[in-house]
């Protein structure tokens, strides 16, 4: 067994990365690409390597010396004219060295796992293809198999049809070719393919007429959840080095891009906090349908949106500003503050990192961070504040302070003219829904100092369409936000969505009570985990105290290795100095079990 390397390409698309070198000289995590691959092939035991080099051929050839003598026996093929040609003429060169040998042909600009190789190597079939199930980062050639594994026909990217993509699978780059494949099949078409179109093509074009044959002997090889990925740009570098980061920096990593996971398909996200059961099917089907008008038109401004947001919530448009997202809308609040901000610690930092130097805190001294409205009223009287902000639910600890008693803390504020903000986010949660929300015009003229916000993103199950909205009935103070913002703050998308929800309210009513139900299963599963302490929660999350046989950050980088699974670490919050609490998103059924079993497979380690 040989392998052949194609590495002669430019690599434009990376830009600065590949000004000097050939994209197989890029770094990943500090690592090269060529250094990671030649390291994986020399565990195969292979006669030798043969990489067609042209770019910066000689550069790579002095870099990689004479390094991997004792491991590798490695041949250069030279493609002199590497810029007026595609891979196809850089394998042609390579042809007899291809019939010489059974093959790995490898493409150089790849990262991946190292068990591909061996499972490749390991199937019985002579001639195979890797393959992985199409998600919406790749590109380029894709395959058809059927259930017999034969590759049914490859697919151009002029051909692909997303209405199809479902059965799509990619060429992953990696094929084992036998000697007598190479010798009587490919190599004789690859050369009829070259003198009849030119050597501007790709190699895979020859297998996409090979497998027109009545018998092509070509097998794909799903390499299911191993992982791996193509670089072809920057975006890609990047995101690979998310991917392939081990340690301590594996979480971070993750953590540190703050969402975009649907460049991950695999992962499996219990960090960010969304209602699994909304938006309803039939409500996605009709933003789909107005998809095409959405996306070629302007939104209106804010007096149409302000509209929209006080239908959406039943309020005066007078009392609502609606933002792109409430991060939007709490650094706007935020700057109007002037004095000391009240704040009960762990919780959403948004807040508190706006005015990091005028933040009063208070923890709750114990284990569950749980606090009532008279264990505030005691604290912030003993050390006034001008601001006192709660999240209610508290994010991570769950926390939840019922409506009634809201109003007696706004009350006992506005004899202490002190501004209060109350982050209901997470409400729609709470037992007792639809009660709960203080987002009542009686409510909000009766306390004209308080400020309500709440995020559609959590609740609403929409967190890409970026909406949010702030409430009071402090009109001058409504003004004032909204002219801190943009008129055009909202995208189309966000306001056809407030459009048209009132249709949905009802589903919206059976989402929230089917969480509550998942919610307390959900519960109960978790206590079965031996090393986690599960703390009750009234809003879509758990904070779990984790014991010391494992820290909280060892527990979120192993199931993120082992499972594919994010969860919060929270020993990097405030108020967590010294202890193992972790957060834990409640989702669906199916992946809440996904998570429990990879919890309780560490148990058992």
């Amino acid at each position: 067994m040989q392998a052949i390397i194609l590495a002669a390409g430019m690599g434009r698309r990376l830009g600065e990365y590949t000004k000097e070198n050939t994209k197989c000289m890029v770094p990943v995590n500090g690592i090269r690409l060529i250094d990671r691959l030649l390291g994986q092939l020399s565990q195969l035991g292979l006669a030798r390597v043969v990489i067609v080099v042209g770019y910066k051929g000689q550069e790579l050839k002095d870099y990689i010396g004479h390094r991997y003598d004792d491991v590798l026996k490695i041949d250069y093929v030279d493609n002199p004219v590497y810029d007026k040609t595609n891979n196809i003429y850089s394998l042609s060169l390579a042809k007899e060295q291809l019939q010489e040998d059974d093959t790995l042909l490898i493409e150089s600009d790849l990262i991946f796992a190292d068990r591909l190789f061996r499972m490749v190597l390991d199937d019985k079939e002579p001639n195979v293809a890797l393959v992985a199930k199409y998600e919406s980062w790749m590109d380029g050639t894709m395959v058809r198999i059927d259930q017999d594994r034969n590759i049914v026909n490859f697919i151009p990217k002029k051909a692909f049809r997303y209405e199809d993509a479902d059965q799509y699978y990619k060429t992953v780059n990696i094929y084992k070719f036998s000697r007598e494949f190479s010798r009587d099949v490919y190599v004789p078409f690859l050369e009829a393919y070259c003198h009849a179109l030119g050597n501007n093509e790709y190699y895979e074009q020859v297998l996409r007429v090979i497998t027109l044959l009545d018998r092509s002997d070509l097998k794909a090889l799903d390499i299911g959840q191993e992982k791996w990925y193509e670089i072809d740009d920057v975006q890609d570098l990047d995101i690979a080095e998310t991917i392939f980061t081990s340690g301590e920096d594996l979480w971070r990593n993750y953590s540190r891009r703050y969402g975009g996971f649907w460049r991950f398909p695999q992962l499996l996200d219990f960090n960010y906090l969304v209602n699994p059961y909304f938006p309803s099917h039939r409500m996605l089907q009709e933003l789909k349908a107005s998809f095409d008008v959405l996306l070629t038109s302007y939104p209106s401004g804010m007096g149409v949106n302000s509209l929209l947001a006080g239908k959406y919530f039943g309020i005066r448009q007078q009392y609502v500003v609606p933002g792109n997202g409430a991060a939007e809308l709490i650094k706007a609040v935020m700057e109007h503050q002037t004095g000391k901000v009240g704040v009960v610690y762990p919780t959403f930092e948004e807040y508190p990192n706006r005015k990091p130097d005028e933040v009063e805190i208070m923890v709750p001294q114990n284990a569950d961070f749980s606090y009532s409205v008279d264990d505030v009223m005691d604290y912030f009287g003993a050390h006034p504040v001008r601001t006192l902000l709660i999240i209610n639910p508290d994010n991570p600890s769950g926390n939840f302070i019922a409506v009634d008693k809201l109003k007696e803390l706004a009350a006992w504020c506005r004899g202490r003219d002190m501004m209060l903000i109350v982050d209901e986010s997470f409400v729609d949660f709470a037992e007792g829904y639809p009660m709960n929300t203080l987002l009542r015009n009686d409510i909000l003229e009766a306390n004209p100092n308080m400020m309500v916000m709440k995020s559609i993103s959590k609740s609403y199950g929409v967190p890409g369409l970026r909406l949010g909205v702030l409430a009071s009935a402090n009109e001058e103070l409504i003004r004032s936000v909204r002219r801190d913002v943009s008129i055009w703050n909202l995208n189309s998308f966000a306001e056809y969505y407030m459009q048209i929800f009132g249709k949905y309210t009802a589903d919206y009513d059976v989402a929230c009570r089917k969480f509550m139900e998942e919610r307390r299963r959900f519960g109960q599963e978790l206590r079965t985990v031996s090393f986690l302490r599960v703390i009750p929660s009234q809003a879509n999350y758990f904070l779990c105290e984790v014991d010391k046989r494992i820290s909280s950050s060892q527990l979120a980088i192993r199931l993120l290795r082992d499972a594919n699974i994010l969860v919060k670490d929270c020993a990097y919050k405030k108020a967590f100095e010294g202890k193992n609490y972790v957060r834990i998103a409640v989702r669906n059924r199916q992946e809440n079990d996904r998570l429990v079993a990879a919890l309780r497979a560490l148990d058992t380690k």
